[in-house]
């Protein structure tokens, strides 16, 4: 039986997270929030799904440039493999740095930076365009000879390390701290404080940022997030917020080289006055009320079910047809949509769930196309038409306590 292994990070990681949590409450430490965490969650149930797609592109990227611009044959030997770690992580240091200098990188990197607490699932928040960006920057490894399933099998490696370093469990390390990239290190990189910012940019050594001027120590206590906090957690607007601010200044400025800067100049070119714009016109605030157990306890029971249901689709993929893969995606989506919305208490999720059946409804119809299917949407859609506004009123009165 063809198994994808690599599912098993995901209740590894998990239950790296309880533990994390079962410590700090032992010490007394609220380094958790729900919202927030499940916020982080859902980023990184994107991403992950979303792996399973692109990471034959990426390889298929690496192949053709190995095949047809490779400058050395490199063959893999123990000295080869520490040489291309180390490699790897010099171009990290590089894209990492670039990610916070770059206004277009910065919009795929931003995400990472936006919880306003750090601890492991802060390390769930990536987003598939990073994974592209990066893509970009390590593809001069194949250009340098290195073989495809080489730079795969290091990526992985190196990209384990930095989950253990997002939390504030672990105190300073000794000796490791002038080598490795510490917890205490990575505190630093996520601080909005002043002296913090732009900081420890390293992935695994810290010698990068000792050689190139970006280190800090940890002194006082960091505050997490951006210099202004997001306050959103919609799945959208923190996928896309930053973007959204790229394209808006792009369209207000005057000559290309003011353009330019928008695209390649550093963040802090985007004037300060854009994101309240684009949030009162595409984020309209919630002030219904405090959220309800029962709101919570949908959206833990919603999130329970998409990592199961991750789980048990990245095990089992090669199994799965593509439709039933394509309808998957959306599904999960939804859910992360909807999840984001629940937590803003928007009235619209209630779209969605009709969304969200009527994806089960084709991935059903796909594997038993039976009249009897038809007959049950068709009888579903007509209750909702005739129904509506008592269904959702009854449903949102449910799931928030008010309508």
């Amino acid at each position: 039986m063809q198994l994808n292994h690599m599912a098993w990070a995901i209740p590894v990681f998990l239950l790296l997270m309880g533990i994390e949590y079962w410590v700090a409450r032992k010490k007394g430490k609220k380094y958790f929030s729900f919202s927030t965490s499940i916020t982080n969650l859902h980023v990184g149930i994107a991403e992950r799904l979303l792996d399973t797609f692109t990471v034959g592109a990426f390889y298929f990227v690496y192949d053709y440039l190995h095949r047809h611009f490779a400058i050395f044959n490199i063959q893999p030997s123990v000295l080869l493999w520490i040489t291309l770690l180390i490699f790897t992580d010099f171009i990290w240091y590089w894209y990492h740095r670039l990610a916070h200098e770059v206004n277009i990188l910065w919009g795929a990197h931003v995400v990472h930076h936006q919880s306003g607490e750090f601890n492991y699932t802060v390390s769930a928040r990536i987003t598939v365009f990073q994974a592209f960006a990066r893509m970009l920057f390590w593809s001069v490894l194949p250009i340098a000879g290195f073989p495809p399933a080489m730079i795969i099998s290091v990526q992985l490696v190196h990209g384990i390390y930095p989950f253990f370093i997002h939390t504030r469990t672990i105190g300073k390390l000794g000796f490791l701290e002038y080598i490795l990239v510490t917890p205490s290190h990575h505190r630093v990189h996520h601080a909005c404080n002043e002296k913090y910012l732009d900081k420890n940019y390293g992935d695994v050594l810290i010698i990068w940022d000792k050689l190139f001027g970006t280190f800090v120590p940890e002194e006082e206590e960091p505050t997490y997030g951006l210099t202004k906090p997001l306050e959103s957690h919609s799945f959208l607007w923190q996928h896309f917020h930053f973007l959204l601010e790229i394209a808006w200044a792009f369209r207000q400025a005057q000559g290309w080289r003011q353009r330019w800067q928008v695209v390649f100049g550093r963040p802090d070119h985007i004037s300060s006055d854009i994101r309240p714009l684009l949030e009162e016109k595409f984020l309209v605030r919630n002030n219904t009320g405090a959220a309800t157990r029962r709101l919570h306890n949908y959206v833990k029971l919603q999130m329970g079910f998409t990592l199961a249901a991750l789980f048990c689709f990245l095990l089992l993929e090669h199994y799965i047809p593509v439709f039933v893969q394509a309808c998957f995606t959306v599904f999960i989506f939804l859910t992360l949509i909807n999840s984001g919305a629940i937590l803003e208490q928007r009235r619209w999720v209630f779209y969605l769930e009709y969304a969200r059946l009527l994806v089960i409804f084709i991935a059903g119809y796909y594997y038993w196309p039976h009249p009897g299917l038809l007959w049950l949407v068709a009888m579903v859609q007509t209750l909702v038409f005739y129904y509506k506004a008592a269904i959702q009123q009854h449903y949102l009165s449910l799931l928030y306590g008010h309508t």
